[in-house]
């Protein structure tokens, strides 16, 4: 090469700058960048330029997303095998009640078959705790005081754990309401202090709940993704047990991941914790060091909505003699559903594809008093269904039924004419109080 050549060469070679941008663990990042200071550098020189900039908030920001992209995806595989278990538990549910009809109370049989339901509905609610995980669970909502769930919860804890583990209590009763479930809410606090409690199992120790109001500025740092700025409440739950390894912590929110035995535990828990918070527009974050125990808090929205005070109990339902069209590609759901449907005094057509219901509806679309349609079922589907329904009768009443569903808000469900949607297996009790209530209200 040349003289000019190489002075031309080694000049573009002294553009050059190194920065090494190191983290608070002291780890480098050797990246290059051109010299932009001068036009012509000195011959020989060769810039270097430390600077050190702290990337753990960002690093923590993205292992919380890879860890919400996670669940997303192991929650949308686990509501599409609830689908199909859940019109399983359906037919085993439902045979079970027809078959407990016909027998002696107290038999041999009946206590057989009463153990068959028991351990059915078990199965029922382990498939709701999957629904509750993936964000699929059609809930129930109510405003209501957030410390009067907490009080209720810690009276069956303090009776549940064991005596050499303490409950300390710090329960602002100011905190606030929230749009809850309030069945889902106490299944998060007591799965959360049942967690904790199986921490100290070996040398007891203390378990602080706090309840206390929480408001999440727009310049605040982030808490935890999609946490936006606002009103919140928030519950606190810190144990003085073992604490948890780095690698562990990661994985504590994936279903059926567990450091328990054989034999103590499925790791459903903070999985369903994960998804019913969440699914509350809420958040959820947990901090843990070897030796020093675990705190985790939730963080809910704080309702505006006037509250109730306590939770209502249900109302006794009856039966009655109204004409229904039952709708469903399941052939065992359909002999179910006639068969309950006819043992609560209504007289029950049963079709087993939308296209037969289509039909024997357009025959006589003023024979009929109520329409009970599944959600998913092939060519026409449930949703297309009451769309042709109420091309023939505007007017009709109809409940949509499904083994897994889409969230669908209640202005969603008006639109589409809908008068209530269940979730499969719907128990007989509950066939009836829905069926009242919905031909109550349109008679209303």
């Amino acid at each position: 090469m040349s003289a000019p050549g190489a002075r031309a060469a080694h000049d573009r070679a002294c553009r050059f700058q190194t920065l090494n941008v190191r983290g608070r663990d002291g780890q480098a990042n050797g990246l290059a960048g051109r010299w932009t200071s001068g036009d012509e550098p000195p011959r020989c020189a060769r810039a270097v330029l430390e600077t050190s900039i702290d990337i753990t908030e960002r690093k923590r920001l993205e292992a919380q997303l890879r860890q919400a992209q996670k669940m997303q995806a192991i929650g949308t595989l686990a509501g599409g095998i609830a689908h199909d278990f859940n019109n399983i538990l359906a037919a085993i549910l439902g045979y079970t009640e027809l078959a407990l009809d016909d027998v002696e109370q107290g038999s041999t049989v009946w206590r057989d078959l009463q153990g068959t339901l028991v351990a059915g509905q078990r199965a029922r609610d382990l498939v709701q705790q999957i629904l509750a995980f993936s964000r699929h669970t059609e809930s129930t909502r109510v405003s209501i005081q957030f410390h009067l769930l907490v009080e209720e919860a810690l009276a069956l804890l303090r009776a549940a754990l064991p005596s050499t583990i303490t409950i300390r209590p710090s329960i602002d009763r100011h905190a606030g309401s929230v749009l809850a479930d309030p069945t889902q809410m106490q299944q998060v606090l007591i799965n959360l202090c049942t967690n904790a409690a199986h921490a100290m199992r070996e040398a007891g120790g203390v378990i602080e709940i706090c309840l206390e109001p929480f408001n999440v500025a727009a310049d605040a740092p982030a808490i935890a993704p999609d946490l936006k700025a606002g009103a919140y409440v928030r519950l606190t739950v810190q144990d003085t047990g073992h604490g948890m390894e780095p690698e562990i912590l990661e994985r504590i929110f994936e279903p059926f991941f567990t450091t328990k035995s054989m034999g103590e535990g499925t790791g459903m828990g903070l999985a369903v914790v994960h998804g019913i918070v969440v699914g509350h527009g809420g958040a959820i974050t947990v901090e843990s060091t070897p030796g020093q125990g675990s705190t985790f808090a939730v963080y809910l929205p704080r309702s505006d909505s006037p509250s109730i005070a306590a939770l209502s109990e249900e109302e006794p339902v009856v039966g009655g003699n109204e004409r229904i069209l039952f709708v469903d590609d399941e052939a065992a759901i359909v002999h179910v559903g006639r068969a309950t449907l006819q043992r609560l005094g209504y007289e029950a057509v049963v079709c087993t594809s939308s296209a037969e219901a289509l039909a024997t509806f357009r025959a006589a679309p003023h024979s009929f008093d109520l329409v009970i349609t599944d959600r998913t079922m092939p060519k026409l589907t449930g949703e297309a269904l009451v769309r042709e329904l109420h091309q023939i009768r505007p007017d009709i009443p109809i409940i949509l039924c499904t083994g897994f569903s889409h969230p669908m808000t209640p202005e969603q469900l008006r639109t589409l004419g809908v008068d209530a949607l269940l979730l499969k297996p719907v128990m007989a009790h509950d066939w009836a109080r829905v069926i009242r209530q919905v031909l109550e209200q349109r008679a209303a």
